[in-house]
């Protein structure tokens, strides 16, 4: 078996697959080492929503084959208000999804190692080398490329990860049958993602309904343990509790049943990376804080992580002679901010400001959505100041006097 690489990959999901399958076509020698066995894969870490976008869909080739259904609108819903735009989506089969990137990336060369559990980088003169899986075992390359998410074994000890307790959103997610879609006094959620701003249901945070065919959908909560979710949690329940008051209380699911075996857990990090990379090295996917901090969408940021990583490493091994040093990745860095989280600063900063508002707010923010139309929309998700003044008016006042109360708190060391 072959132990010298030009990259070793540590994770399989959708960041590493991607890197190993653009660094494989580009005729590279490329090992991935993957915790879970081969036969389970991908059963521990299916943890995704699994809606994207046809943008993704295009940009990485994938086959509708694992689409369990297109879209064509998203919903937005407050506690008694709801906003609806035209959108074409698409909702995975996330397992299917992954386990083609596998497939194909082994098609083009790509190595998989599973039951491989990356421990810690090899490190020779100050610089990483290589890889320690299970205990003893050695890959070695010219460049390591850590892709495991927020457990990130190997950043963690090079000094590259910065994840924070605080900053870390949990979720769960159900699949159901069962559900009525078009229940009257709703938004209409055949081919329809949800995303519902409550408090009561996800404080801090929000809920989902991923329309997934017929009567079926993915439905989930997902916060991260903020100011908002301070004010209005109960003591007594944690993030099983909520989905299940959800489901117990929204007349949607008052004849729904859960799928066998299809309940998925994830997490994340809402933050501003600090250090992506250093000599020899790159952290991708979850092991930066990659998804979109506004509306959860990752799988996309994920594989462009990935995608910058590949590209990254080719300028710097196809001549042979440009050192893989903290310098010469450092367009790694570069697109990391301008192609996998442009705006990421200002749309973190939206994502406070948003989930600080009140349930009321909420129904009155679905009423604003509806009088502007789509280009300032647009605007404002991408952070545009101007079109963000456009949703704010002289009610906001105290509102934004909280938002810049918690700005100082988080910059001040007091």
């Amino acid at each position: 078996m072959n132990e010298r690489y030009d990259v070793v990959i540590a994770g399989a999901g959708p960041a590493g697959a991607q890197c190993a399958r653009d660094l494989a076509t580009r005729g590279y020698d490329v090992v991935v080492l993957e915790t879970e066995s081969e036969d389970d894969f991908p059963r521990q870490s299916n943890k995704s929503t699994a809606g994207t976008f046809p943008s993704m869909m295009a940009s990485f080739g994938i086959p509708d084959d694992v689409v369990m259904q297109y879209t064509d609108k998203v919903v937005l819903e407050s506690p008694s208000n709801h906003y609806v735009q035209e959108q074409s989506g698409a909702v995975l089969e996330f397992a299917d999804f992954k386990r083609f990137l596998v497939a194909d990336g082994r098609d083009e060369g790509a190595e998989y190692r599973f039951d491989a559990r990356a421990t810690a980088p090899i490190v020779e003169d100050g610089e990483p080398v290589g890889v320690t899986y299970n205990g003893d075992e050695e890959v070695y390359a010219e460049i390591v490329v850590d892709a495991t998410g927020p457990a990130a074994p190997l950043a963690k000890k090079l000094g590259v990860s910065d994840l924070q307790r605080e900053n870390h959103a949990i979720g769960i997610e159900y699949e159901l049958e069962g559900i009525e879609v078009d229940r009257p006094g709703f938004a209409d959620l055949h081919d329809a993602m949800m995303l519902r701003l409550d408090h009561n249901i996800a404080p801090g945070g929000y809920s989902w309904i991923f329309h997934t065919g017929e009567d079926t959908a993915k439905v989930g909560v997902c916060y991260i343990q903020n100011d908002s979710h301070d004010q209005y949690a109960r003591d007594d329940f944690s993030i099983d509790d909520y989905l299940t008051h959800w489901l117990d209380t929204d007349p949607r699911f008052r004849n729904a049943s859960r799928l066998e075996g299809k309940q998925h857990r994830g997490s994340a990090h809402i933050q501003m990376p600090g250090r992506v990379h250093t000599d020899r090295f790159m952290a991708i996917g979850d092991t930066v804080p990659t998804v979109d901090p506004l509306w959860g969408e990752g799988i996309h940021t994920c594989m462009q992580s990935g995608r910058m990583a590949a590209a990254a490493a080719d300028s710097c091994l196809k001549h042979g002679n440009v050192e893989p040093n903290a310098e010469n990745l450092g367009v790694y860095d570069s697109l990391w901010h301008t192609k996998v989280a442009p705006n990421a600063k200002k749309r973190l900063l939206m994502t406070q400001l948003l989930y600080l508002a009140s349930n009321d707010r909420y129904d009155k923010l679905m009423a604003d959505l509806g009088r502007l139309d789509e280009e300032t929309l647009a605007k404002a998700n991408n952070g545009n100041p101007l079109a963000i003044t456009k949703l704010l008016g002289v009610e906001d006042a105290s509102l934004l006097a909280r938002f810049a109360k918690q700005q100082l708190d988080l910059e001040l060391p007091w």
